[in-house]
């Protein structure tokens, strides 16, 4: 056993080391260029048609057994918007100091262009079958779009989703949401594993249309409920703003010590953290959100692909920095010896909210977000599990029904504590997926240019 730890953490070490976080930014970098900075030239086009599209009056479509666009969006963002919008981004902050902040609104910036190209090969190259249900993502674009010789690389990434669903799509969410029901109703684990296990059944089990009926309803509460809180935290500590984007962004490019770190390690230590958190939180170029996006009636890709770019702006620019504002507005000493202090990385954060807001307000916040993030990202995940065993077993339903349960019931696991190596191997085989799909996303960067020429060039 302690061999086959030592072995994970060496591989996990590599996954989201240094070497794979610069291709992960870098593949952005260089899809930016080849879609002409479609997340700048077009940003203003983009959000008018996802997010402002909201609010426009347009009659009821009916979209047969797929996800509407928004649904498909709403899905996604349930799996990317997760318990690492908020220890995450402490912990990073912690040990990377303030600078971490801007590296990882760097990552965000060049993964909205790697989502957008992700979610374009989903629609153009996913398949339908004879009901008319669409299913795509890493897996079909890498065979459909590569050709059948490269699908042992297809067969890949779908057996690192399918295992990483149960751990990081479901064991650590659960535990997260059985400490945050603890913590709020003084619940047993076991009971929060068991109520979760319920609410988990009734919707996972009702299919993909139910997971986005779900999470469109999900997704749009828990977010505004954490903006609201995130807004009331700045405007309380306005004054102090200026001060807080400076050691951002002078942090950033210090070559001081952090935290009691060797002198000139803190740049380092800054991009390092600012880079795993942000292409953790948004998930670019990790292949999971396009699965869900694949699910979507939209027939061009372009049109459901500009999603893409919204969700990892309001993910990592939105949540993510509400996050890092409040901690560095708390004032806390930062450095790894002072996140200890505080037991875990979810509990820096409800300490942060706790030194601005009155009373224990700021904690409940934390709980009842962690909650709503943790839940939405289960939901979200059973579906990319579902999806990556569908494709390994040719859409067989008594695999996929089978992993239905099976899944439910790791909620439990998860709530009580259990299965941490699980999790550590499911965290390793989720930054794993990144190899299979980034080498498709180069392969196929022409296709995403050409898409992308094809759809702007009459557009003002």
């Amino acid at each position: 056993m302690e061999g086959l730890m030592k072995l994970e953490r060496a591989i996990n070490g590599f996954v989201w080391g240094p070497v794979m976080l610069a291709l992960l930014v870098g593949t952005g970098v260089y899809l930016t260029f080849r879609t002409g900075w479609v997340q700048v030239r077009w940003f203003g086009y983009i959000m008018k048609n996802t997010v402002g599209s909201l609010f426009r009056k347009k009659g009821a479509k009916d979209h047969g057994s797929n996800l509407s666009p928004f649904q498909a969006v709403t899905t996604a963002l349930a799996g990317t918007v997760g318990t690492g919008n908020i220890a995450g981004v402490t912990g990073a902050i912690f040990i990377g100091g303030p600078g971490a902040v801007f590296w990882m609104w760097v990552s965000a910036f060049f993964g909205m262009c790697t989502k957008y190209a992700e979610i374009a090969l989903a629609i153009k190259f996913r398949d339908t079958d004879a009901s008319g249900v669409h299913k795509g993502g890493p897996m079909y674009y890498i065979e459909n779009g590569l050709g059948k010789s490269w699908k042992p690389l297809a067969v890949l990434f779908a057996l690192l989703g399918g295992v990483a669903s149960f751990g990081i799509g479901n064991i650590a969410q659960s535990s997260e949401i059985a400490g945050a029901m603890s913590g709020l109703f003084g619940l047993d684990p076991m009971v929060s594993g068991v109520i979760l296990t319920v609410i988990v059944a009734i919707v996972v089990l009702g299919g993909v249309k139910r997971i986005g009926q779900v999470t469109s309803l999900l997704v749009p509460f828990m977010s505004v409920f954490y903006v609201a809180a995130g807004v009331i935290v700045i405007i309380m500590r306005i004054t102090d703003i200026p001060g807080v984007l400076a050691s951002i962004f002078s942090s950033a490019f210090s070559f001081e010590s952090v935290g009691g770190g060797v002198f000139g390690y803190a740049i380092m230590s800054a991009m390092k953290n600012g880079f795993a958190r942000g292409v953790f939180s948004n998930e670019a170029g990790l292949g999971s959100a396009p699965i869900a996006h694949a699910a979507s009636s939209a027939e061009a890709p372009v049109e459901q692909a500009i999603w893409g770019v919204f969700e990892v702006f309001f993910d990592t620019i939105v949540i993510c920095s509400i996050t890092a504002f409040t901690v560095l507005l708390s004032g806390f000493e930062l450095g790894e010896a002072s996140l200890e202090t505080f037991g875990t990385k979810g509990s820096a954060a409800v300490a942060a909210f706790n030194s601005i807001l009155p009373g224990t307000l700021g904690g409940t916040i934390i709980q009842a977000s962690l909650i709503f993030f943790a839940l939405s990202t289960i939901l979200s995940w059973s579906y990319y599990g579902e999806r990556c065993w569908g494709y390994l077993s040719r859409d067989n339903r008594v695999v996929t029904s089978v992993y239905k349960v099976i899944f439910v019931l790791f909620c439990v696991v998860g709530a009580a504590g259990s299965g941490q190596l699980m999790w550590d191997i499911s965290d390793t085989l989720n930054g794993a997926m990144a190899i299979p799909n980034l080498i498709a996303l180069l392969l196929l960067s022409g296709a995403v240019a050409s898409i992308t020429r094809e759809y702007f060039k009459d557009k003002k």
